[in-house]
C-alpha cells in the first residue's frame, strides 16, 4: 500500500494513469467501463487504498447550493445564535441556507430530515436531539446527504462532529469556583433535554474527586425545554427544603442559572460576591442575554464563532470531494466572570 494521501477523485485519476471521467463512471458502476481497465483502477484503489466520496458524487450528478441547518429549538438562545452564525458562513461560502427546528420532538426531527430530501441539499448542518432521536431514521439520512453533525453526537454518524468540550466547561468553571469561595453544589434536572448535560454532571463529580472534596447534585423535576421555569421552581423547593449544602451553586446551563436567579430574587436571597450575599450562582453555556441578568451571569462560554465555521469548513469540504474519516472536535469553552459568582 502508498504511503501516498489520496484527497480526492481527479488526485486518484492522475495516479492511476485513468481519465476523470471514466474513473467517475467506474464508481456509478463498474461494470461500465472495459474489464481491463476496471482491473487497473481496482488495482489503483488497493495500492492508494482509496475510498471516494459518495456524497460528493451524488451530489454532483445534479448539484444544488442548497444547504439545511438544523437544530432542536429555535427558540432557545444558543441554538439561534450558533444558528445565525451557520447561516452567515453558507451564504459567504455561496450557499443558500434554509434553517428547521425540530422542536425538541423526535418524530418531527425526522419528518424534518424527510423534508430536506425534498430540497436537494448540498450539504446539511444537524444538530440532532441525541438520546431522543430515532437513530435509524439518522443513519438512513446521513446514508444518503453529506451531513455534519454538531452540539450534540449520536455515535459515529455523518461526515465527523463538532461541537463543545463539555467535559472541560465543568472541569473549568469547577476548578474555579472550589479557588474563590465554597466548593460548588450542582444543580440540573433529573431528566436533562439535552445530552451534553450528562456529560456535565460526570465532568463535575470527576472534578470534585478530583480536588478532594465530596460533591453535592441537586436534581430538579421537570421536563421539556421550558429550563427557565424548570429553574425557578426547583431553585424554590431547593431553598425551602434546605437542600443546597454550601453557598455556591453551579448549574448545568444557563437558562437553568437565569431561572434560579429568579427563585432566589422571588425568596429574597441575595446573590453575588460581596459580603451581603447569600449565594454565588455560575451557569454554563455562555447564554447570549446572560450579560444581562441581575446580577450578570458568570459562565463558561462556548466558542460560538470557532464551532460554527470548524462545521461549516467540514462540511463544504466534504461537498467539495475531499475525503477524510470521521472525527471528532470538541472546542473549549471561556470562562466569563461577572458578578453573581
Amino acid at each position: 500500500m502508498s504511503s501516498k494521501t489520496i484527497r480526492n477523485m481527479e488526485e486518484f485519476a492522475a495516479v492511476s494513469g485513468i481519465s476523470r471521467p471514466t474513473v467517475s463512471k467506474y464508481f456509478h458502476d463498474p461494470e461500465s467501463v472495459r474489464a481491463s481497465t476496471r482491473a487497473k483502477i481496482e488495482a489503483a484503489i488497493e495500492k492508494y487504498d482509496y475510498r471516494p466520496n459518495l456524497y460528493a458524487m451524488n451530489q454532483n450528478r445534479k448539484l444544488t447550493k442548497n444547504v439545511g441547518i438544523v437544530v432542536p429549538l429555535l427558540t432557545d438562545p444558543y441554538f439561534a445564535e450558533i444558528a445565525r452564525k451557520l447561516e452567515r458562513h453558507c451564504i459567504e461560502a455561496g450557499y443558500h441556507p434554509t434553517l428547521f427546528s425540530s422542536h425538541g420532538d423526535p418524530a418531527h426531527e425526522t419528518d424534518v430530515l424527510n423534508s430536506l430530501r425534498a430540497i436537494r441539499p448540498a450539504g446539511v448542518l444537524l444538530a440532532p436531539l441525541g438520546r431522543a432521536s430515532d437513530h435509524a431514521a439518522l443513519e438512513r439520512f446521513c446514508a444518503d446527504v453529506p451531513t455534519l453533525l454538531f452540539d450534540s453526537n449520536v455515535g459515529e454518524l455523518g461526515l465527523a462532529f463538532v461541537g463543545s468540550d463539555n467535559i472541560q466547561f465543568t472541569a473549568h468553571i469547577t476548578d474555579y469556583l472550589c479557588r474563590t469561595g465554597e466548593p460548588p453544589c450542582f444543580f440540573e434536572m433529573k431528566r436533562p433535554t439535552n445530552p451534553n448535560a450528562h456529560r456535565r454532571r460526570q465532568s463535575y463529580l470527576d472534578a470534585m474527586q478530583a480536588f478532594g472534596l465530596e460533591p453535592h447534585v441537586i436534581s430538579v423535576e421537570g421536563d421539556g425545554w421550558d429550563f427557565e421555569e424548570i429553574g425557578r421552581l426547583g431553585g424554590h423547593t431547593a431553598f425551602s427544603e434546605g437542600l443546597f449544602p454550601t453557598n455556591t451553586i453551579l448549574c448545568s446551563n444557563d437558562r437553568l442559572a437565569i431561572g434560579l436567579l429568579t427563585a432566589c430574587y422571588e425568596k429574597g436571597v441575595a446573590v453575588g460576591r460581596g459580603p451581603d450575599c447569600t449565594v454565588r450562582v455560575a451557569g454554563q453555556d455562555g447564554h447570549p442575554h446572560s450579560r444581562y441578568t441581575c446580577p450578570p451571569l458568570t459562565t463558561i462560554s462556548h466558542a460560538y464563532d470557532a464551532v460554527s465555521k470548524a462545521a461549516s469548513d467540514a462540511l463544504f469540504a466534504a461537498i467539495n470531494g475531499q475525503v477524510t474519516p470521521w472525527s471528532s472536535t470538541r472546542l473549549e469553552g471561556r470562562l466569563i466572570l461577572r458578578d453573581s459568582a
